[in-house]
This record gives C-alpha cells, structure tokens and sequence, in this order.
C-alpha cells in the first residue's frame, strides 16, 4: 500500500490502524495519544491517500470508501490526524503537491462579483430547512460568545450579537450597514435597541436574502430595515455604523485592499466599523482541499498580519481594538455537530447519506481545528478618527453587563 510510505512520516503522536482493501492490517504509532482504526474498502485509496491526504480521507469517508471500525468514532480519527497534521507535508513530495496547491489557489481566490456570487450560493442557498435543524433560532451561522461553559448554543450567539454591539456602539438615529448579513439576525437585532436606528444589509445568497426580507416584515420594521441582494463593492452611501460577520473568509487575499477601501470610504467621519472573521494563529495558506471543492469554494482564512497590512496600505482607517476568540469557535462547532447528529434521520431523508457524511465531517474537522489551535476569530474594531471609540474597554462590559441585565429581566417576564 503506497500510503503506508506517507502514514509511517506522518504519524508522530497516537496510534492510527489501517486495513487496506486486502485485508492487510497497517499499525502506524508515535508517542502515546488518541488511537484509531479505519477500513480502506475502496482500493483507489490505497495511493491516492499518499498524493492527496486530505481530499481523499474527505471524499473516502463521504462516499463509504473509508470507514471506522473497532469502536472509532469520526472525531477520534480526525483528532488523531489533526495532532500530526503540522508534520504531514515535510517529507516525500508533498512539498511539490503544496506548490501546485498554492498556484491554483492564486486563481481560485480571485473574487470579482459574478464569481463571488456563484461561490456564495454553493454553500448558503441549500435548503432553507437544514440551517433549522443545527443552528440556533436566529440563524447566526458564526461563532458564538460563550461567557461561561454552561451556556447553551442560544445564549452564546445571543451573547455574541450583544458583544458585537457594544463594540459598535450604534447611537439613535444612526445608519448601519451590514455585510454579509445571513438571514437578518444581527442587523433585526441592532434595530430593536433603537427605534430611529436604520439598517442596510447585503448579502450574495438569494435563499438568505428572501428569509431576511420575510423577517423583517414580520417584526414590523421593513420600513427601516432593509436587506439587499448587492455586491458590497457596489454601494455608494455613507454610513455611521458598518459591521460585517463571517464575510472576510470569502474576500480572498487579492481583494483585502479592495474590501477596507470600500469600508473606509463607506464609513462617516465619525464612522466605527467591526470586522468578525476566522483566522488563523499561524501564516495563511490555501484552505483544505476538500473543504474548498466541496463546502466553501474559493473560500481562503486569513491571518491577523494580512489585515493590519491591508488597513495600513489601503485606507486611512485607525484600527482602534482587536480581541482574539480562541476556543469559542470549537464548542459552537460542537453545539451544531451534536444538533446535526439528532437530526441526522432528517438530514438523510432531505438529502441522502453521503451528504449528511460531508456535512458530519466539515462541522467535526472544523471543530478539531479550533479545538487545537489552528484556527481562531479575530475581531476588528475600527475607526474613522482617533477619539470615535473611549480609550478603555470598560465601555463594552458595561454595555453587555446592562443588556444582558434587561434580557433577563424580559425572559423572567415572559415567563411570569
């Protein structure tokens, strides 16, 4: 098996058992650590997992072609994986396959706006019915903010909606925009604390555009809030307030200038913008493979640095906070996996079996890769003058101390 040549590298901590199409067992083991044992039975696997690791451990599993035995739950083989991944491309010629990988990444990360939009609806116009099955009521399709590790999935991305308001500190009588506004969840929310406060927001998808609409009908506020099926780069108006959630993954590097230009020249003089993203701890590079093919195409998570660069180049924008979420990322990744794996008879029957596989098996490598520290969010806080936002934080642990006060107070009424 040519892939025993690659798995006797790769594995340096925990134990991971291979049976080949043949029957043969294959025991690769490092330092003591997780163990797992998986079946080949498709023999195709038996090279393609030496050439292309990721993307065939990936489409292996979704198609039935690698399998878990002896009690080995998927979590436990990716988690075996993901502690030897930083070693997996050092030997052989994997460095030869990171270099093709790269090129075609230059290409695959152009965005302009047609593509953009056509890379978009592969992911978020899937049926509206399947976000219900693992999200939280509002759909907040992003990370959400545990303040303690008793709260459930709805009151972290409660919590997460609070936290980011009080980072933008929207004022009566502001005007906001959102980019990448999902399906109006945190653009509904800022709206409620303020009834002169107006929202535009924008989005690719035409599935979130229509839900948004229909919502914002619904709580009565269409008048003022008001979703747009729009190109961000598009838009000509001024805005007091600009925040965006989980967009940037879909920028690409080539388009980072681009993207704080137009935020900046978005943006008021006394204009504050917050940026949410995933990130990554260590350089950027191309996204998985299999994760770029089959759920986020073009999709690229940058780092920290390639953001301060951008700003600094292309805008006259102050970057006035930063906070780094670590861990939050990895239990609402969970909290969504455990919500799928409930509803997985649903899921099958809405899609098929390979799909629910695919979909088991992002929300479980994505997890692991916040879990152990590969990725990460990053907020941005930025300013378009120096004295736009206090020179302290207190401000925003005020903010959510009073606001979580008062929803308390609403649910404790609710239920009187």
């Amino acid at each position: 098996m040519l892939a025993a040549l690659g798995f006797r590298q790769f594995v340096r901590e925990g134990r991971l058992t291979i049976v080949d199409a043949n029957g043969k067992r294959h025991v690769f083991e490092g330092s003591p650590g997780p163990e797992a044992t998986i079946r080949l039975v498709d023999p195709s696997l038996h090279h393609r997992l030496f050439f292309s690791p990721q993307m065939a451990v990936g489409e292996g599993y979704m198609n039935g072609g690698l399998v878990l035995e002896d009690g080995t739950d998927l979590y436990t083989f990716l988690h075996v994986c993901m502690l030897n991944v930083a070693r997996s491309e050092t030997e052989s010629i994997q460095w030869m396959l990171r270099w093709f990988r790269n090129a075609r990444a230059a290409f695959r990360h152009w965005n302009p706006i047609g593509a953009a939009q056509r890379k978009v609806s592969h992911h978020y116009d899937l049926r509206d019915e399947l976000f219900d099955l693992f999200l939280d009521s509002d759909r907040q399709y992003s990370c959400g903010y545990f303040l303690d590790p008793s709260d459930d999935l709805e009151t972290a991305q409660f919590n997460k909606k609070v936290h980011l308001a009080a980072k933008l500190r929207a004022k009566p009588g502001h005007k906001v925009l959102d980019i990448g506004s999902g399906w109006g969840g945190l653009g509904l929310f800022l709206a409620d604390r303020h009834s002169s406060i107006s929202v535009d927001g924008v989005t690719l998808s035409t599935e979130q555009h229509r839900v948004s609409n229909r919502r914002a009908e619904q709580a009565g506020v269409a008048d003022r809030v008001k979703f747009h099926l729009r190109d961000y780069r598009t838009l000509e108006d001024k805005y007091d307030r600009i925040v965006s959630v989980g967009m940037l993954e879909h920028v690409g590097p080539r388009h980072y200038g681009e993207y704080y230009g137009k935020v900046s020249s978005l943006l008021k003089p006394d204009g504050v913008a917050v940026i949410h993203s995933i990130g990554v701890f260590r350089p950027a590079q191309p996204q998985n493979p299999w994760m770029e093919k089959y759920i986020f195409p073009g999709a690229y998570t940058p780092s920290l640095s390639q953001q301060t660069e951008a700003i600094e180049r292309h805008t006259d924008l102050y970057v006035t906070d930063i906070e780094i979420l670590r861990s939050h990322y990895a239990d609402t990744l969970l909290a969504w996996r455990l919500n799928c794996a409930a509803n997985r008879d649903k899921i099958v029957a809405m899609y098929d079996e390979r799909f629910y596989r695919m979909w088991e098996f992002y929300l479980t490598g994505c997890e692991l890769a916040f879990r152990y520290g590969y990725l990460m969010v990053f907020q941005i806080q930025l300013a378009k003058s120096i004295d736009a936002v206090p020179e302290t934080r207190d401000y925003i642990g005020a903010f959510e101390s009073q606001h979580l006060k008062r929803a308390a107070r609403r649910l404790q009424q609710a239920g009187d």
